[in-house]
């Protein structure tokens, strides 16, 4: 979407433009955010999370003095500023202030989901730990289907709170929403970081939601959202107690979307971050990362969630995320692939990554675009989530 805060800066837009978008399910407020980016200048990332932190902290203290609604609007609504107050710290994994942040913000969303009806936090077996995440129980008797929902590279389970899980539950969906490795709850608590082989995250969370009451074990669906458009796609390739898949927005090639900021051709980058020692690429990184916001946060935050030292390192690790193995075709169940006109990571290509993905798809599958005109052509559609969220379940509806 155009940019109407950031003008030197799409990365800070973006984070301005996807907080903005929470409001329509009560996460944010259009004056707060705009108030709160409005003291902060292109690029410094301490101003960004000063004036975040500022602005939760303020909202938390009076929402939790207010009475029962107003407290739990007030306390959504401060769970999103404390996520965005230490979105871009992940360069040192050690500044405290991210994990002070992080556990404020995710105790005002909990505090807050207690007002709300049939909404509870759950805690999945995962190989030694446990995967975080909130069960969302739809009203009525009889077994209902459910929608599974995960984040990408950087969002959280609570997030997905306004991005289709409250959406979902009044439409007679259970929604499950998850925390995987490498995602907030599992970086933080546990050192989980990403792996690629998402099926191995997914088949426990499916073990443990068929356990559940109430669920069609016939009628689960999988959501990802961002790089859970690769994710959630790659499960389903070998996942079959999956009767649906949906890519918020389709992911055919992680990388590509950072290689597209450095000069030398895509393939050329893949192979030379693997080597075990660059110094010229090294420094490519570098002076690129100075010329793009983009670059310089995804590094950053992609060495914190793969557990790499270098940038070159983490962009070896992250080529590993990609359908050229064949998986996609290997899905089986019904696909819908999202697209944004004016993806912010995947369409400055003249093939887009969802419909490369859409293309490689041979199980039954649509293509969803959202476009300027719907206010919905940003990644993830953060202009646009009524709109997003409506499409996506009217599709779940004639599908499962």
């Amino acid at each position: 979407m155009k940019q109407l805060m950031f003008q030197d800066d799409q990365q800070f837009w973006f984070e301005t433009l996807r907080n903005l978008g929470l409001a329509v399910y009560g996460g944010s407020d259009v004056g707060e955010v705009v108030a709160t980016a409005s003291r902060v200048a292109s690029g410094d990332f301490d101003g960004w999370h000063d004036a975040w932190l500022s602005t939760a902290r303020r909202l938390e203290t009076e929402a939790r003095a207010s009475h029962p609604v107003s407290k739990r609007d007030g306390l959504l609504r401060a769970s999103t500023y404390y996520r965005a107050a230490e979105f871009f710290l992940h360069g040192n994994p050690h500044d405290p202030r991210i994990d002070h942040a992080y556990h404020c913000g995710v105790a005002c969303f909990s505090d807050a989901v207690a007002h709300l009806p049939d909404i509870t936090s759950v805690e999945i077996p995962y190989e030694d730990a446990v995967l975080h995440g909130y069960f969302y129980r739809a009203t009525g008797e009889g077994p209902k289907p459910t929608l599974v929902m995960h984040n990408g590279f950087d969002g959280a389970a609570e997030e997905l709170h306004f991005f289709g899980a409250a959406g979902g539950q009044e439409r007679g969906y259970h929604v499950l929403t998850f925390d995987g490795p490498g995602q907030p709850a599992a970086i933080r608590r546990n050192g989980l970081t990403f792996r690629p082989d998402w099926e191995n995250v997914v088949g426990p969370v499916l073990d443990f939601l068929t356990g559940q009451p109430g669920v069609d074990p016939a009628r689960i669906a999988l959501l990802g959202v961002s790089l859970g458009g690769f994710l959630a796609p790659r499960a389903a390739a070998y996942e079959p107690r999956l009767a649906a898949v949906i890519a918020v927005d389709g992911v055919f090639d992680a990388v590509s979307a950072l290689t597209a900021h450095l000069p030398m051709p895509h393939d050329e980058v893949v192979r030379r971050a693997a080597a075990e020692d660059d110094p010229e690429l090294d420094q490519i990184i570098a002076d690129a990362r100075v010329q793009s916001p983009t670059l310089r946060w995804a590094c950053d935050h992609g060495r914190y969630v793969t557990g790499t030292s270098t940038d070159r390192a983490f962009l070896a690790e992250y080529a590993r995320y990609n359908f050229h193995d064949g998986s996609a075709e290997k899905i089986t169940c019904p696909v819908l692939v999202c697209e944004a006109a004016a993806d912010l990571f995947y369409s400055g290509t003249e093939d887009p990554a969802p419909r490369k993905l859409y293309r490689h798809l041979t199980a039954p599958k649509k293509l969803l675009t959202f476009t300027e005109e719907e206010g919905g052509d940003a990644h993830g559609h953060p202009g646009a989530l009524r709109l997003a969220v409506a499409r996506i379940f009217d599709w779940l509806d004639d599908t499962i």
